[in-house]
């Protein structure tokens, strides 16, 4: 699964996401040993038979179950069955069905008398007739996945005009057992066979094969789907609705995407890559991809990013794009087809044992996403991926708190961390580097085919890197998987010019453990590099090299894969050597940086980060655009001429977006014209909603009427740039539309409006609206906790009331305020 909440998150502060409270040690439930479940009866084989009901939002269902006792003879077979009605419960004999006594008073747990004790081995099928009713379920989701009905229905009445009405499902965690009785775990495995009738006008989906497909009955078809490989049965999958479908062959193997009938013209242009990642996952790998198919299908209003069902992966509309939309996509977007396909070998292939493990599904994924960028887009554009991932870790301090390998947990949707996704991905690519490709590769080849279509754990990947390495790696485990942190590292250096000997000093200054790190140092002498491969094992420790003169640069981390928060003190001469040299994303980022700290001080350090100006790498360039600090006036006299030449020549619209939008903070009235002629030449809607907001920095009056303008437009960013014009210089009127949009927006892309709802609070002086804001805000802040969003809610909240002191409504709006902020404070 890849859940979108980060990428949600990176709009608030860092300062803000980081003052969130670590769970506190007292939490009875998180001394809970959460244990690998037991198994008593082994699925086999499941058959479903399912009907809907779209006007009752029920789904009509008949089971044959298979299974087998496990290792003990037993007489009974529990099967998690969620809020349903249960018609018939009977063991299936030969051709006759023999009614079995069952227990089902707690709506979650169908505990049957199997009538006699079945031996270890011993197959059985039992028949279940069953009503399941998701809309009527009392469960509770995440900030990951947002809801656990299992089984939803989308505008099924036809109410909602513009929306297609759709049936899907989402089973991770444990949510399969909302539409169908089973044994809701991750170590369960089990072959599939799923009927199911739909109205004829629309196309299903599911896993493995499409077996068949035959009339109901008036306006009715039966299609029958089969997955011939064992897989878990939270990787369930349905899909029904209007979709177009595009097929193509990857070695002799249906790769299909389902899409709604405006994108299917571009199905091609947003799932394309998808055979090329086949093929090279497969190769990278040493296993080819296992099932029999791969489809991919795309629904409304789903409830997290995207989901790896075996075969048939889901979703969510962000990657919906038409031809327009489609040049201004980041590989952000992107990623999400990489993560959900290589969990079709980790997560689905080789499936974790317990949500305890759930690193080596989804700590693999995320390692993918970088992995594929660099393979189709360049090193930089893998390197960029990984490091804005474990930044977003990084900035998060109670996850330095957590383990990867968590035993213990309030509730297994809290695995769905920035954890288990960022900081995994981070230490899978730090044992890659460690190990070198051929042999990381080749562990991953042996844990695959060892596991396979079984269960994992992270010691068996250990084993399985062991094993091809003939290294001892309890080391690494024991301290990235099993326990907690990161290194937070100074580094100071000193040249000997009498023996000519280099030294490099690292101090670990965290709390806690001492952690051993391998890495790489470059010695930078007459313009080439000396490598020396060191181990740090102590909290503090110095590195020597005899060198033939004091060198221009030394490189510590020379590769930039390590797991750590570094204090590198080197000189800005050394940082702009290390920018023009060394060849690395992350060296030529941390130059920056350095930059921008002694932008306003060092004349050095500014022409350093103008530099940044003309990378050759569009990410680069943003990050040297979006730092220049323009309100010093030694800094824009030399920046903004930069600026706008490189602005007439950037040709990437996520650059060139942010090019405008630093120019804008100079205020500066001769780019009026500019931000006007980008607003209204310009494809990219990207860059056309950053010219808006330019265009307002500077006159804002002709910004509010190129906004009304554009209302009627359908693109989020151009929608989101609007409500932020209408937050900064709109008032009551433009009040209803950032509304709607917010209001409009699903789940997580709230966030898209939450700067603007915030900064229009302080202009609202309707006692109403103002309400009405504060209790949107409120909300979100509520849903969004634990990820840190009341912080900067309660800010943005107090800061307008301020701004709104001595006003006629003051009074009023004090109070709403008060109140909200206290019901914020006061959620769990």
């Amino acid at each position: 699964m890849n859940k979108v909440l980060t990428v949600a998150i990176c709009l608030l502060s860092t300062a803000a996401v980081a003052q969130q409270a670590p769970t506190t040690p007292a939490d009875p439930a998180l001394k809970i040993y959460r244990a690998s479940a037991t198994k008593t009866n082994d699925l086999v084989h499941t058959k479903l038979d399912v009907r809907f009901d779209y006007a009752k939002r029920h789904l009509y269902g008949k089971e044959w179950v298979t299974l087998k006792p496990h290792a003990y003879a037993t007489d009974s077979l529990r099967l998690d069955a969620k809020g349903m009605d249960i018609k018939a419960v009977s063991l299936v004999n030969g051709e006759q069905l023999q009614p079995l006594k069952y227990d089902y008073a707690d709506k979650n747990n169908l505990r049957i008398n199997l009538g006699r004790a079945m031996k270890p081995g011993e197959a059985y099928t039992i028949y279940i007739e069953y009503t399941a009713k998701p809309d009527e379920l009392k469960v509770q989701g995440s900030a990951a996945i947002s809801d656990a009905k299992g089984l939803y229905f989308i505008n099924p009445d036809s109410t909602e005009k513009g929306k297609p009405v759709q049936i899907w499902t989402q089973g991770e965690t444990e949510a399969s057992s909302a539409w169908f009785p089973t044994i809701d775990r991750p170590n369960q495995k089990t072959t599939s066979e799923i009927s199911m009738t739909v109205p004829s006008k629309y196309v299903t989906l599911s896993n493995g094969r499409l077996d068949g497909s035959k009339p109901a009955g008036p306006g009715l078809r039966t299609d029958t789907w089969k997955m011939e490989q064992p897989h878990a049965p939270y990787l369930f999958m349905m899909a029904v609705g209007d979709f177009k479908i595009h097929k193509e062959t990857w070695r002799g193997k249906e790769v299909s995407y389902y899409l709604e009938p405006k994108y299917a013209p571009f199905a091609k242009q947003i799932f394309g890559n998808t055979p090329d990642m086949l093929e090279f996952f497969s190769n990278r790998l040493g296993v080819e991809y296992p099932w029999n198919k791969y489809a991919q299908v795309v629904v409304r209003d789903y409830v997290s990013g995207a989901m790896e069902n075996t075969s048939a992966t889901l979703h969510g509309e962000f990657v919906q794009m038409t031809d327009k939309q489609l040049p201004d996509r980041e590989y952000g977007n992107e990623s999400v087809i990489a993560h959900e396909l290589f969990h079709q070998w980790f997560g689905d292939y080789v499936t974790a044992e317990s949500w305890s493990n759930l690193t080596v599904n989804e700590s693999m994924a995320d390692f993918s996403e970088g992995l594929y960028a660099e393979h189709k887009y360049g090193a930089d554009a893998g390197d960029s991926h990984n490091h804005r991932n474990l930044r977003n870790y990084l900035r998060s301090a109670p996850d330095a708190q957590k383990h990867l390998v968590r035993f213990n947990y309030g509730d297994k949707e809290e695995m769905f961390d920035l954890v288990s996704y960022q900081k995994g991905g981070a230490i899978v690519d730090m044992l890659r580097t460690y190990l070198g490709d051929d042999v990381f590769f080749a562990g991953l080849q042996k844990y695959l085919k060892d596991n396979a279509f079984g269960n994992g754990e992270a010691h068996q990947m250990r084993l399985a890197m062991e094993a091809v390495s003939g290294q001892d790696l309890n080391w690494f485990y024991n301290q990235w998987y099993y326990g907690t942190g990161h290194p937070v590292v100074s580094i100071d250096y000193s040249w000997d010019a009498a023996k000519k000997v280099q030294s490099v000093t690292l101090k670990q200054n965290q709390t806690g453990q001492t952690f051993q790190l391998p890495f790489a140092i470059d010695y930078w002498v007459n313009g080439k590099p000396q490598r020396q491969r060191v181990m740090m094992t102590e909290a503090s420790q110095t590195f020597t090299m005899p060198l033939s003169a004091k060198p221009d640069l030394v490189d510590v981390d020379a590769e930039k894969t390590l797991v750590w928060q570094q204090t590198d003190n080197k000189s800005i001469a050394e940082f702009a050597y290390q920018y023009k040299n060394a060849p690395l994303y992350v060296a030529r980022r941390e130059a920056l940086l350095a930059a921008d700290a002694k932008q306003t001080t060092d004349p050095a350090a500014l022409k350093l980060l103008l530099s940044g100006l003309n990378d050759k790498f569009d990410n680069l360039r943003m990050v040297a655009a979006e730092r220049l600090k323009l309100d010093d006036k030694a800094v824009a006299k030399a920046a903004v001429p930069a600026l706008r030449k490189q602005a007439a020549a950037d040709k990437d619209p996520q650059a060139l977006a942010m090019l405008l939008t630093a120019l804008a903070k100079a205020k500066d009235k001769k780019d009026e014209k500019l931000f006007a002629n980008q607003l209204s030449t310009n494809s990219s809607y990207t860059v056309q909603a950053a010219a808006l907001k330019a265009l307002a920095a500077v006159n804002p009056t002709q910004a509010l009427s190129k906004a009304q303008a554009l209302e009627s437009t359908d693109q989020p960013v151009l929608s989101q740039a609007i409500a932020g014009v209408y937050a900064t210089s709109g008032g009551l009127p433009q009040w209803s539309y950032v509304r709607d949009k917010f209001d409009a927006a699903g789940g997580q892309a709230k966030f898209s409006y939450f700067e603007g709802m915030g900064t229009m609070l302080a202009r609202l002086d309707d006692p109403k609206a103002f309400a009405e804001d504060v209790d949107r805000l409120k909300t979100l802040a509520i849903t969004y906790k634990r990820f840190g969003v009341d912080q900067p809610t309660i800010g943005m909240i107090q800061a307008a009331v301020k701004k709104q002191a001595g006003s006629t409504n003051a009074a009023a709006n004090q109070a709403v305020a008060d109140k909200a902020v206290a019901e914020i404070q006061a959620a769990k």
